[in-house]
């Protein structure tokens, strides 16, 4: 259990070092483990999934029918069942086979490469040449390319959905774990698959292709066995209910037909043969040939309609599936909502909210204003590109976008004032603030949770001066606070702070006796084909479960929204 273990010994495991493996020595891993990837199982060949087609207890009796039907002179007929039953199975196939080239179309968009140190320096490779002891810096925004122990963790957040479940982002750090813990509790691991969304860090590889977390979740994957759909399980049941019962009823019609040709004095011989043949002949005609055939058209156009929605259904009967539904749980972030932050409101002691909407501030109170777009701006490290591609924690990037609405360059605020230090963003201490050179003076920025920045705050902007704090001006931010968390808002506090010159640098220490400047109210908003979605879902019967993170009070909010709970629930 590599997360035991300190980085400096997991790097003697791995037969590594800080500065990484020679070119030489990954050419022999990579010849010895092979590529970092994930390995196909078989695919089953085409003749294979042609005959499964006939598997089915309807089908047999089809063919069954159409072979009797043979010998008793209806060749048009039977040759007819037979193009039906072969034209089901060339659409099985074919639809598997479309479905399958499209996830393979979907595999080969991306072919990242992953940035390594190799024989000393740094150099960008493919993702698929990674060996175990490779060295591999990550960034925001970066895909993470195999299993790995943490060397180096800068505010690093790492969302692990695809082997959690859980879409927020994990804080990661490089200390030895001393406890036996899951997946999702490894905080000085990351692994394949997964994606940094906040600050950096730097990994050795412990594991790739199928030897990753991803890979053996594949493996699973390739020994599960398949299961038939409620729709299959009835047509079966359907098949095998209704072939007793033409047997039965064909073996009651036969033995009617030879009493009553027995006592009108008929020939044995021809006696017995007609009197099969009748029943036969009834039996073939209450077989419903074309239901088959209905199925399988019903299933294809259910098909059609989910590739329009991008969704890519392997085999035909697993869209059925979805019509048994009778729960539906999702996920909120990401699925319910937009995994989008937005400001929606602030507050700043003193200062008229209307008036900085409609851009009428002057004088003092422009300072204050001035004074929270600078400390949201600047104490933040996510970036929006300028083909509008968003990196780092969703909460700051809300904020760069709230600032850009209102005509806020925030990529010229940083450059106009230099970060000289900082103290990253910790989940215990829940601040993170910069230290900026503005107009010859050094600047300590801070944002944080709420409470933690009111109890720190010796001083606060009242219309843009300077005054000390009062319980009164407390009161009044706390009641915001709670009037936001009330209506699901996430809140952030901001507060500067002088410091001696561009030479200071800052520790946790100094983050008291600061000016609190105000606060910022966001929400991740609800998708908007999602209430429609979920009053479709309530009125087809089927039952809708938000699963979520969140407080119970913003949880509840979300959900009163989009119709999921309701008064009283």
């Amino acid at each position: 259990m590599l997360y035991k273990k300190e980085y400096t010994d997991v790097l003697k495991e791995v037969d590594s070092s800080i500065n990484g493996i020679s070119e030489e020595e990954a050419k022999n891993r990579l010849n010895k483990y092979g590529y970092n990837e994930l390995k196909e199982g078989e695919k089953t060949p085409i003749w294979k999934m042609f005959l499964e087609n006939f598997k089915d207890p309807l089908v047999i009796i089809l063919l069954i029918a159409a072979i009797v039907q043979m010998f008793l002179g209806e060749f048009v007929e039977s040759l007819i069942i037979f193009v039906v039953v072969i034209l089901n199975a060339v659409l099985g196939v074919t639809q598997t086979r479309k479905a399958e080239s499209s996830l393979d179309s979907l595999k080969k968009l991306s072919s990242p490469n992953a940035k390594v140190i190799r024989n000393g320096k740094k150099s960008t490779i493919p993702v698929k040449e990674l060996v175990v002891g490779d060295i591999v810096f990550l960034e925001a925004g970066d895909y993470i390319p195999a299993d790995g122990r943490l060397i180096e963790a800068q505010t690093l957040k790492v969302v692990e959905g695809m082997l959690t479940g859980e879409a927020e982002a994990v804080l990661k750090h490089t200390d030895r774990i001393e406890e036996e813990v899951a997946i999702g509790d490894q905080r000085n691991m990351v692994f394949s698959g997964a994606t940094v969304v906040y600050g950096r860090g730097t990994l050795v590889v412990t594991a790739t292709g199928m030897n990753t977390e991803v890979g053996k979740v594949a493996t699973l994957l390739e020994s599960a066995g398949s299961k038939q759909t409620p729709l299959q399980q009835k047509l079966d049941d359907f098949g095998k209910k209704l072939g007793i019962i033409i047997m039965i009823l064909a073996a009651v019609i036969f033995g009617i037909q030879v009493v009553r040709g027995y006592f009108a004095g008929n020939n044995f011989k021809s006696l017995i043969f007609d009197s099969f043949m009748f029943a036969i002949a009834v039996a073939v005609a209450a077989i419903p040939e074309a239901l088959s055939s209905i199925v399988t058209i019903v299933l294809a156009v259910g098909t059609k309609d989910m590739a329009k929605r991008q969704a890519i259904i392997r085999k035909l009967p697993a869209v059925e599936t979805l019509g048994s539904t009778s729960v539906i749980c999702t996920d909120k972030t990401g699925t319910l909502t937009q995994n989008k932050m937005t400001v929606v409101d602030f507050y700043m002691y003193g200062v008229n909210k209307d008036e900085v909407i409609e851009n009428r501030v002057d004088g003092d109170t422009k300072e204050q204003v001035e004074a929270i777009n600078l400390g949201s701006t600047l104490c933040n490290d996510s970036e929006i590109t300028n083909t509008g591609k968003e990196i780092g924690d969703p909460t700051e990037v809300a904020l760069l976008r709230f600032a850009t609405k209102r005509g806020i360059d925030y990529k010229e605020i940083r450059e106009k004032y230099d970060r000289l230090n900082e103290i990253p963003f910790d989940s215990d201490r829940k601040l993170m603030s910069t230290v900026n050179a503005i107009n010859g003076n050094a600047i300590m920025f801070t944002k944080g949770a709420p409470d933690v920045v009111f109890a720190r705050s010796s001083k606060a902007l009242n219309d843009g001066e300077e005054i000390n704090i009062t319980e009164e001006i407390k009161n009044k931010y706390r009641e915001k606070n709670e009037e936001f968390s009330n209506k699901a808002l996430r809140v952030l506090a901001f507060a500067i702070k002088d410091v001696p010159d561009e030479n200071f640098v800052p520790c946790l220490e100094d983050e008291v006796d600061m000016t609190l400047v105000g606060v910022m109210a966001m929400i991740d908003p609800p998708r908007e084909q999602v209430y429609d979605a979920v009053k479709e879902a309530i009125g087809a019967g089927i039952k809708t479960i938000m699963i979520t993170g969140d407080h119970k009070t913003t949880a509840a909010a979300i959900a009163k929204d989009i119709g999921i709970m309701k008064d009283g629930d």
